[in-house]
């Protein structure tokens, strides 16, 4: 793999299945593939308070740096489809590159972290990466050290209030709604109609607009009482 600081608080690998491989985000890999993907279909971004990006260097420095690389509790994983790589050991390209997603908000203090800005490209929805990619970074957050995870107490996962597919996917992963959070984020105008409450006169952050968050977690309780047993059923599930 080639060198790259990716300034997380918790050891990095690859993670991987017989389908899909997550592999820290290497700009040099992956960043091209990333933005070719989000210009050909920006509405992946719908329901995110960050891009799209008109210009290559406005996401790397944007998203991949000041997002990312930055924070110490946030890093970003590339997905591969193993399933549609050409050949083995070959490069990741257009045919097999299928989106992006990140542990963010983790505390080594607290033993917590949450799967978050989850990018799955329109070629590859609705197949098995969704569930795999998702899987496999909660298998290694909260599988025990002695079984090769971090041994975390908590994974978290937000989303709008209004995404409903986002809010489906992760109650069939296992995560169980704890509330909404109001007005939690402020949001681009250009979002209206999506993920959106209007203001009142006179708000100080006028042309933006406003976000419930949903708020759903995994903890080390459910995980351990068979949580666990059928995420590795829903993974293995041939559609």
């Amino acid at each position: 793999m080639i060198a790259y600081d990716v300034n997380f608080c918790f050891p990095v690998k690859e993670l991987e299945n017989d389908r899909l491989k997550l592999t820290p985000f290497i700009p040099s890999l992956h960043a091209q593939l990333f933005y070719d993907g989000i210009v050909e279909h920006p509405q992946v971004f719908n329901y995110m308070s960050t891009g799209p990006w008109s210009t290559f260097d406005d996401f790397l420095e944007d998203y991949i740096e000041n997002t990312f690389r930055k924070d110490p509790s946030r890093v970003l994983f590339a997905i591969i489809d193993k399933t549609r790589t050409p050949s083995p050991g070959t490069l990741p390209s257009k045919a097999d590159f299928a989106g992006a997603l990140s542990y963010i908000n983790t505390s080594s203090v607290n033993l917590t972290t949450e799967i978050g800005y989850i990018v799955i490209l329109p070629p590859f929805q609705r197949t098995h990466v969704n569930t795999n990619a998702c899987g496999l970074l909660m298998l290694y957050a909260l599988d025990l050290p002695n079984d090769g995870g971090l041994g975390l107490r908590r994974v978290q996962w937000q989303a709008s209030h209004r995404n409903t597919p986002s809010i489906t996917a992760a109650k069939r992963l296992g995560f169980m709604m704890e509330g909404i959070l109001r007005w939690d984020r402020v949001m681009p105008g250009d979002r209206a109609g999506l993920d959106s409450k209007p203001l009142r006169e006179g708000d100080p952050r006028p042309g933006t607009l406003g976000r419930d968050t949903a708020i759903l977690a995994i903890c080390w309780e459910e995980w351990e009482e068979g949580y666990r047993e059928n995420l590795l059923q829903q993974m293995e599930r041939r559609r």
